[in-house]
């Protein structure tokens, strides 16, 4: 998995139109092939911190190259991020703590001393 994390803070003034940039483009990205997802935080300071999961590095790459993305860093750079920092990382190893709803206290805490491995790590 590749893990794409980017750092940015905005321009004062272009919050609303920036929301509405990032429907559009987020909608595009889950339509390219290998996305597997993407989350947003800010922090108190304003800084924002997006994670964007591709399967390989070949689908990061086409994402970045396509048209669509293209488009949304241009429009970025040209107004709405006052900095931005974009880190692009392989997974080496994943781990997963997830009880069920239904398990007891004393089976959640067995599972979380026993982190699950991905299956690349096998």
């Amino acid at each position: 998995m590749i893990l794409t994390v980017f750092r940015s803070r905005l321009n004062d003034g272009h919050r609303v139109e920036y929301e509405r940039h990032v429907e559009v483009t987020a909608a595009l990205a889950e339509k390219a092939p290998g996305f597997l997802g993407h989350k947003m935080f800010v922090a108190e300071d304003g800084e924002r911190v997006t994670l964007v999961e591709f399967e390989s590095m070949e689908s990061q790459r086409a994402w970045s190259l396509s048209p669509e993305h293209k488009a949304a860093a241009i429009a970025g750079r040209r107004g709405f991020y006052s900095e931005y920092q974009i880190q692009i990382c392989t997974v080496e190893r994943q781990s997963r703590f997830a009880p069920s709803q239904h398990a007891s206290a004393s089976t959640a805490s067995s599972k979380e001393s026993q982190p699950q491995r991905a299956a690349t790590e096998a």
